[in-house]
């Protein structure tokens, strides 16, 4: 299932913490996300609609939990994006992380022992 930006918001503060409210998704947001409530409030019933997250009413407050897992959602997105932008091929995405100036030491040697790993 492809995530939308602003669907990746919304799960990425379900994960923090859940189950959760609106308005505590809404206060975990990060302070660029500038949402009304009501737009949060849309967001999560379409993130029900898609069976992404899951809705229990407790009298009138909805809450919400993922139905997705993080590791699943980002392993997804992972190999959408190589799919279409790398036409399926890994080796510019490996090629680009290992030259990354980004990447700590300690990054860097995960990476190797990975790739180590799965020639073996």
């Amino acid at each position: 299932m492809k995530l939308t930006d602003a669907e990746w918001q919304i799960m990425n503060a379900l994960w923090i913490k859940s189950p959760a409210t609106a308005r505590e998704v809404a206060n975990r947001l990060p302070a660029r996300v500038n949402w009304a409530y009501t737009t949060i409030k849309t967001m999560l019933s379409r993130l029900v609609d898609k069976q992404i997250v899951r809705e229990e009413k407790r009298g009138k407050v909805s809450i919400y939990e993922p139905l997705m897992v993080q590791s699943k959602a980002r392993k997804g997105a992972l190999k959408s994006f190589v799919d279409s932008a790398l036409g399926g091929a890994m080796g510019p995405l490996v090629h680009y992380l290992a030259e990354a100036k980004q990447l700590s030491e300690k990054q860097r040697r995960q990476l190797e022992e990975i790739l180590q790993e799965e020639e073996s």
